[in-house]
């Protein structure tokens, strides 16, 4: 009998994991094949420190090939442009392939359209790219010869607020170091009813916590408001007050990328895929979805429209669950593994240059039995070491690894 064939989009943390997991779990007898725009992988959560020298391209990178050919998976380094689902075939610029099983791990990208002013090019910088995160760095170092205001925000729709976070409290560690800390005001804008809500809820004196760290860092925060438009040195907010800036970075809303969103029978209008709590597709049994690619409901309504995030952690235990449930089907099984996303653990280290917080819960969204988050410099090491983990862990291919 033949091999059956498994396909999976996307190269990054789900699906590697994804595509090296269904390996694992099978023994190598099946045929997995990896088709990823990017040849490299991405440690994202490190973009935080790229622009301020802290990292370098090289640092939080590899490449994929070597990985994947030492574990005897297949990799094409193309883009997929057309999912031909009831066909079972997948066009790529690098040719069309078939599978008996397809995992759609291709992430995100930026929604800049959200708010005038936005983007490359445009008036703010990011940093959820690398070609983001470097353009951002360039600006730094612009800001370093002629010092201003700076503003660190997320916008309406956005998900992501740990990079915002983050990236506001280096930001501030930075200007002490580069001894502007005195001269510099510091503002931050979230989409967010509270500080701290993190797109999941908040968890247990989270705010109070959050407050406390802008307080003593002289951070103004502006809440619970969306962005109207970023002009050169001003950002204007929906509630029409003027923030003038000299330095100003957005995270913006993600959507799932356009060739996904195109195969109407399983994806939103976000380009993001309907799902099952075993990442099947509410259509297709032998069409996964895992991370970003994957929709997951809002619970909540806010008066400005926010997301959830759904990079890293819950992305991995996604392609874990899918790995699992395509090594079932393949063995004439029913896949049992499932786990829905706010079922999750949630597991965050929230980094603050020379300082931070851990955060953890026993579930993702609520309602939750447990909460905590963990402040101090040991969260600043946990980081450091646990970046250097996961890329060794990754490079090598050991995925079953927690």
């Amino acid at each position: 009998m033949a091999r059956k064939k498994v396909l999976v989009l996307g190269g990054n943390f789900g699906g590697l994991t994804a595509a090296l997991a269904v390996d694992h779990e099978l023994g190598g007898d099946v045929d997995v094949r990896v088709v990823s725009d990017s040849d490299h992988f991405l440690f994202n959560p490190s973009l935080i420190w790229l622009p301020f020298g802290k990292r370098k391209a090289a640092d939080i990178t590899f490449p994929l090939a070597p990985t994947f050919e030492a574990h005897g998976v297949d990799f094409v380094h193309a883009e997929a442009t057309h999912l031909d689902l009831p066909g079972r075939k997948v066009t790529t610029s690098a040719g069309t392939y078939g599978y008996d099983y397809l995992v759609i791990a291709t992430g995100y990208r930026n929604d800049y359209t959200v708010v005038p002013g936005l983007g490359p090019g445009g008036n703010a910088y990011g940093i959820t790219t690398l070609e983001d995160a470097i353009r951002a760095g360039e600006g730094w170092q612009r800001f370093l010869e002629a010092p201003g205001d700076i503003v660190v925000g997320a916008t309406q729709g956005a998900g992501c607020f740990g990079a915002a976070y983050e990236y506001l409290f280096n930001m501030s560690h930075q200007l002490r170091k580069a001894g502007l800390k005195k001269r510099v005001k510091l503002s931050f804008v979230s989409p967010e009813p509270f500080l701290g809500h993190f797109g999941i809820g908040g968890l247990p004196h989270g705010e109070g916590l959050l407050g406390m760290f802008l307080k003593k860092e002289g951070i103004t925060a502006h809440m619970d408001v969306g962005v109207a438009r970023v002009e050169d040195g001003r950002v204007v907010l929906a509630d029409d007050q003027a923030i003038t800036f000299s330095y100003a970075m957005f995270v913006p809303p993600f959507l799932g990328q356009e060739v996904v969103r195109a195969a109407t029978e399983i994806a939103d209008a976000k380009g993001y895929v309907k799902v099952r709590d075993t990442y099947q597709t509410a259509a297709y049994d032998d069409v996964y979805a895992v991370g970003i690619a994957a929709a997951v409901p809002v619970p909540w309504q806010t008066s400005t429209p926010l997301g959830i995030p759904k990079t890293g952690f819950p992305t991995e235990r996604m392609a874990h669950v899918a790995a699992k449930n395509i090594a079932a089907q393949i063995r004439g099984e029913q896949p049992r593994a499932h786990e829905e996303f706010g079922d999750m653990p949630a597991v965050c280290v929230m980094d603050a240059g020379n300082n931070g917080v851990i955060i953890l819960a026993d579930k993702m969204l609520p309602p939750r039995k447990h909460g905590v988050l963990i402040p101090g410099p040991q969260a600043h090491a946990m980081k450091v070491a646990f970046e250097k983990y996961f890329l060794w862990k990754a490079r090598h291919g050991y995925v079953s690894l927690p």
